[in-house]
């Protein structure tokens, strides 16, 4: 997400000093995903007795990295002012490895306009 920032000028100098000082924090406000449940955010402890959770066979998770940029931010150009964008995974964890349920789904900008096209 930072080279992206930074190639379309929305951060400038280098990926390096971009990363290390978190600039790129501002556009990307929460974390990469969440575990999932039956309502969502429901998912149990992440931590036990102080330690990180270890990821179980059956657990589920939501990958959704996102990229936001604020309305009222006059910092950056204003064709970028109240962009969200979010593509979101949700990732099964089988005994030996891990399925993505959303495989299937539209990626690209043309699979998902032509989706939309044919929902009307």
């Amino acid at each position: 997400l930072t080279e992206g920032l930074l190639r379309l000028g929305l951060l400038k100098g280098t990926l390096e000093q971009r990363i290390a000082d978190g600039a790129y924090r501002r556009f990307y406000p929460h974390k990469t995903g969440h575990w999932i449940g039956l309502d969502v955010h429901d998912v149990g402890e992440y931590r036990i007795d102080g330690e990180s959770r270890l990821i179980e066979p059956g657990m589920v998770f939501t990958i959704e990295p996102g990229l936001y940029v604020r309305p009222d931010d006059t910092s950056v150009a204003a064709k970028w002012r109240g962009i969200g964008i979010r593509i979101e995974d949700d990732v099964l964890i089988t005994r030996d490895s891990h399925e993505v349920l959303t495989e299937g789904l539209a990626r690209s900008a043309g699979e998902i306009e032509d989706y939309m096209a044919g929902a009307r």
